[in-house]
C-alpha cells in the first residue's frame, strides 16, 4: 500500500459542501463543538477583531479527532472487522484511539520508541481495550514501515493522518463551525499547515460559503513543505526538516490536501519556530491558553498581516494543545534567542585573579545578566575559553554589549550565529 491512500486522483481532487455536511452529521456523535472566542488582548493588539477556533479544548485536545472518526466511519463493515492500523507519534494517534474506543473497532497504533511517555498514555487511555499500541523504531519513518507491514500482512486498513478526503471533510467541519457562529463573515482566516489536511478542509468550505475570505496558510520555517510544493507546482519531498513543531513539521504534504488547498490558499507564511515559543509564551501569561508549538503558528502569523488585518474580523484556528510541561524551558530558551534577548558566547578570558570580575563590571550593562557560565578547557596557562550565556532586558543592549568587549579586547565567537556550534554546546 502506497503512503497515500486515495480513492480520487490528485486531477480530480475536491471536497464537495455535501461531503462536508455528511461529516458533519457523523462527527455529532463524538467530538465536542469548540467555542470561536473573541479574543480581547489580540484584539486590541492588532486593532481588529480576532476570534480563535478552540480545537485545544476538543475532546483530545487536538483537531485530529474529526478527520480520523469521519474516515473510520466510513469503513465497510469487512474493513472494521480485519482491524484497523496507524502510525503518529502525536495527535493522530489519540484520534485514532478514541475512535476505535468509541466505536468498538481493533487498532493498532504503532508510534516511535522515542515518542514521550505522557503521548503514550494519552493514547492508551483514549483507546483502552480497543488499541494496541506498538513502539517500534526512531523516527515516524520507522513506525510507519511498520504499520505497512501489519496491512499487507494481515489486510488491516490503514488510517491516514491528512491524505484523504474523509480526514480532509472531517476537517472541513472547523470551517462550517466558524461561519455559522460568526456574525460578521471572515475577512481572513489562518489556519496551520502541517500535511496540509486541516488548510484543505476549512478552505475548501469557506470558499464555497465565503469566496471573499482569505485563507491564509500558516507552516514552521524550518518545515515548509507547502510553500515549496506550491512553488515547484508538484508536491515535493524536502530533504530535512526542523522537527520541533512536532504538529506540523511535514517532510511531504499530502497529494491529495495539495490539491485541493492549491484552489483555496491565498496565501502562506513561514513562522520562525522561536516565533512560535514567543507566542506560546504570551497566549499562556496573557490569555491563560495552553497550546502546541503547531497550534500557536496561526496566532504568531498576525504579525506578518499586521497592517492587513486592521479593522478586519480575523479568526485563527488553534489546532492542539497537547503540549508537553518538559518542553517549557526549551520554549522559552528559543523565545528569548528569536527575541535577540539571549546570546551565548565562547569567551576567551585571562586566567588570573580577577578577569571575570571584570567582566562582570566593565562589560555587562546594568540590566544584562549572565545565566550560564563554564569553562570548557583549561590548556592554556594564559588564556580559557569559556561559554557564557547573557540576557538582556532589552534587545537594543545588543550592541553595546558588543562594543564594550571589542573595546576591552576580548577573543569572543558569538555561537547565536553558527548554528553548528550552537547546536553542539547549547
Amino acid at each position: 500500500m502506497k503512503q497515500t491512500d486515495n480513492p480520487k486522483t490528485a486531477a480530480s481532487a475536491s471536497v464537495g459542501m455535501e461531503d462536508i455536511v455528511r461529516a458533519h452529521h457523523v462527527l455529532r456523535e463524538v467530538i465536542v463543538r469548540t467555542p470561536l472566542q473573541r479574543d480581547a488582548v489580540l484584539s486590541a493588539k492588532y486593532d481588529c477583531n480576532v476570534y480563535l477556533k478552540r480545537e485545544d479544548l476538543q475532546i483530545v485536545r487536538s483537531f485530529k479527532i474529526r478527520g480520523a472518526y469521519n474516515m473510520i466511519r466510513s469503513l465497510s463493515p469487512e474493513e472494521t472487522g480485519r482491524g484497523i492500523v496507524c502510525a503518529s507519534a502525536g495527535n493522530h494517534a489519540q484520534g485514532v484511539a478514541f475512535s476505535c474506543n468509541a466505536l468498538g473497532i481493533q487498532g493498532r497504533i504503532f508510534m516511535p520508541a522515542t515518542t514521550p511517555n505522557q503521548k503514550v498514555r494519552q493514547v492508551k487511555r483514549f483507546g483502552g481495550s480497543h488499541v494496541e499500541v506498538i513502539l517500534t523504531g526512531d523516527t515516524y519513518d520507522d513506525a510507519y514501515e511498520e504499520s505497512m507491514k501489519a496491512c499487507r500482512e494481515q489486510g488491516m486498513t490503514f488510517i491516514h493522518p491528512f491524505d484523504n478526503p474523509k480526514i480532509v471533510a472531517g476537517n472541513g467541519t472547523i470551517g462550517m463551525e466558524i461561519m455559522e457562529e460568526l456574525q460578521t463573515p471572515a475577512d481572513y482566516v489562518f489556519v496551520t499547515i502541517g500535511g496540509g489536511g486541516l488548510v484543505a478542509g476549512v478552505g475548501a468550505y469557506l470558499k464555497m460559503v465565503a469566496p471573499a475570505a482569505k485563507v491564509i496558510g500558516v507552516e514552521p520555517l524550518g518545515a515548509a513543505s507547502m510553500s515549496e510544493a506550491l512553488q515547484q507546482g508538484q508536491v515535493v519531498t524536502l530533504d530535512t526538516i526542523d522537527k520541533f513543531v512536532d504538529g506540523a513539521a511535514v517532510k511531504r504534504v499530502g497529494d491529495f490536501p495539495f490539491e485541493v488547498s492549491k484552489n483555496v490558499l491565498d496565501d502562506v507564511i513561514k513562522v520562525p519556530e522561536g516565533k512560535a515559543c514567543t507566542t506560546i509564551l504570551e497566549l499562556y501569561n496573557e490569555n491563560a491558553i495552553v497550546v502546541e508549538p503547531a497550534g500557536a503558528l496561526s496566532v504568531a502569523a498576525l504579525d506578518m498581516y499586521r497592517e492587513q488585518i486592521k479593522g478586519k474580523t480575523v479568526v485563527c484556528v488553534v489546532s492542539g494543545g497537547n503540549n508537553d510541561i518538559d518542553r517549557m524551558q526549551e520554549m522559552k530558551e528559543r523565545s528569548l534567542i528569536y527575541e535577540g534577548l539571549k546570546h551565548y558566547f565562547m569567551v576567551n578570558f585571562p586566567q588570573r585573579a580577577g578577569a571575570l570580575r571584570e567582566f562582570l563590571s566593565d562589560i555587562l550593562g546594568p540590566n544584562d545578566d549572565i545565566t550560564r557560565f563554564e569553562y570548557t578547557k583549561k590548556n592554556n596557562k594564559e588564556n580559557g575559553p569559556a561559554l557564557v550565556g547573557i540576557e538582556l532586558l532589552n534587545k537594543e543592549d545588543y550592541i553595546p554589549l558588543i562594543k564594550r568587549m571589542e573595546a576591552k579586547g576580548i577573543t569572543y565567537t558569538e555561537l547565536n550565529r553558527d548554528l553548528n556550534l550552537f547546536n553542539l554546546l547549547i
